[in-house]
C-alpha cells in the first residue's frame, strides 16, 4: 500500500527534499535502460499511483501527464546500449540513476531508491525492496521510467520493424529469439544479453 510514511519519518529527521528512484528496462535485450527521480509534496494523493508494472499503458500514461504537472521536480535519464555494453546492466542502470538524482530542478536530499541498492549514490540514500508498491516517491519515477522506455521502444520498432519491439517492448519473448536468429542483432542490442546466439 502507497503512503508516504518513509517520506515523512525522513522529514522529521530534517531532510526537507527527499526524491523516489526507480528504473526500466533492465531485463529486454535492446534498447536503453530508463532511470527516474522524483520529488513529491508530501501527502500528495494521484487517484491511480501504484507501481507501473500493475498499472495498464493507458493509466501509465494518464499518471505520467499529472505526475510532471504536479511533482516539485523530475528528471528521467537513459543509460545506453554502449554504456550498457561498455559496463554491464548494473553499473549503467546506478550511474542512470544518479544522474537523474543530479538532474532534478530542486536539489535533492535524501533518495529513496526502488530495490536493493544504493552503490555510490551522490546523496544519502536508502534502499527500498518493492518500494514502487510503498512509496508514493518511487512509486511516480517508477511510471515515468516506464512511460519513457516504452516511447524509445516504439522509436526502435519504427528503425527497426523485423524485431517487433513495440510488442514486447525488448523482452525476450520466443517471437522475438526467433526474430534474432533470421535478421541477426544490430545496434540497438546488448551484446552480454544476446549470447543465446551463439549456442
Amino acid at each position: 500500500m502507497l503512503t508516504y510514511e518513509l517520506e515523512a519519518a525522513l522529514e522529521q529527521e530534517g531532510y526537507n527534499a527527499v526524491c523516489g528512484v526507480d528504473e526500466a528496462g533492465r531485463g529486454p535485450l535492446c534498447g536503453p535502460v530508463a532511470a527516474a527521480a522524483c520529488i513529491l509534496p508530501t501527502g500528495l494523493v494521484i487517484e491511480g499511483l501504484n507501481d507501473s508494472k500493475k498499472l495498464s499503458e493507458a493509466k501509465r500514461k494518464r499518471l505520467y501527464d499529472e505526475i510532471c504537472e504536479k511533482a516539485l521536480a523530475y528528471c528521467v535519464v537513459l543509460g545506453s546500449v554502449e554504456e550498457i555494453n561498455g559496463t554491464d546492466i548494473l553499473s549503467a542502470t546506478l550511474h542512470a540513476m544518479h544522474r537523474a538524482v543530479e538532474g532534478l530542478q530542486i536539489k535533492a536530499d535524501f533518495a529513496l531508491v526502488d530495490g536493493n541498492i544504493t552503490r555510490g549514490f551522490p546523496l544519502p540514500a536508502r534502499a527500498v525492496v518493492h518500494g514502487d508498491a510503498i512509496s508514493p516517491s518511487i512509486a511516480a519515477a517508477s511510471i515515468l521510467a516506464k512511460v519513457t522506455r516504452d516511447r524509445i521502444c516504439l522509436e526502435l520498432d519504427a528503425a527497426h520493424p523485423e524485431y517487433g519491439i513495440a510488442k514486447h517492448k525488448g523482452y525476450g519473448t520466443k517471437a522475438h529469439m526467433e526474430a534474432l536468429r533470421k535478421y541477426g542483432p544490430c545496434e540497438i542490442y546488448r551484446t552480454k544479453f544476446i549470447r543465446f546466439l551463439d549456442k
